[in-house]
């Protein structure tokens, strides 16, 4: 399959990643590596955000193994203004760290989450999630946590959301440890506080619903002390839900 073909195919679709993917699976079938390197690179240039998402998903497929396609996906693909390509370096990222493995990529996921440029950041946060679904983190909670939560504060409200809904996924399993987090947060700055809402934003409804069920309870003892049945019906929908 030519690279001609697959373009033409590609740029019929204005949304969506699969066929992205799965025209680069077909690139890369079908030429070297080095053929491959250098039809991403040219693509980096076409006007159409298609092709540059393509070219981001050969780059991140070959960067796996060829450290010219990670220097490439760092300082140009991030520097792109499309939102659509830069969501394409965030699963390319990923790609990356699933290759060489989670624990083997901290050091790679350390520095890029370190940079100066938000979308080389996000690509970290927005790519790795659900972070504790992926091996190493979920057994290591804290440490995504922590790698995630340095950006709490960011300029780029683009990055603060990513960083405040990647805490949010994590709060679903371990909201006692983001509680802990975001307990040492300064509020009363208002970049942290956007990303506190976020964050917590599974833990207020929890609560939220666990005061609202307790009033319910309160409300029977107080109109219907006899219907022992509903209460009891009650308090275990509550234990089963919240435990």
């Amino acid at each position: 399959m030519s690279v001609e073909n697959v373009l033409s195919r590609i740029l019929e679709i204005e949304h969506g990643f699969q066929h992205i993917i799965d025209g680069t699976n077909e690139i890369l079938s079908s030429n070297s590596k080095e053929q491959c390197f250098k039809y991403a690179i040219t693509l980096l240039e076409h006007k159409a955000y298609q092709a540059r998402m393509l070219a981001t998903s050969i780059l991140g497929k070959l960067a796996t193994t060829d450290k010219k396609a990670l220097y490439f996906l760092k300082e140009q693909v991030s520097i792109d203004k499309n939102w659509r390509v830069q969501e394409m370096l965030a699963k390319a990222f990923d790609e990356i760290c699933k290759y060489k493995g989670y624990e083997s990529s901290l050091p790679l996921i350390e520095e890029w989450i370190n940079d100066n440029n938000p979308n080389v950041v996000r690509a970290v946060t927005e790519g790795l999630r659900i972070w504790t679904n992926r091996p190493f983190f979920k057994e290591n909670p804290l440490i995504a946590i922590a790698l995630i939560s340095k950006h709490k504060d960011d300029e780029s409200e683009y990055l603060r959301k990513s960083v405040g809904n990647a805490l949010k996924d994590i709060s679903k399993k371990y909201p006692d440890l983001i509680q802990q987090e975001v307990i040492q947060w300064d509020l009363s700055n208002p970049r942290i506080f956007f990303t506190y809402k976020l964050a917590t934003k599974n833990i207020e409804i929890k609560t939220a619903c666990i005061f609202l069920h307790l009033y319910f309870i309160q409300y029977i003892l107080y109109k219907v002390k006899k219907n022992r049945g509903a209460l009891l019906v009650h308090l275990c929908f509550i234990i089963f839900t919240y435990h």
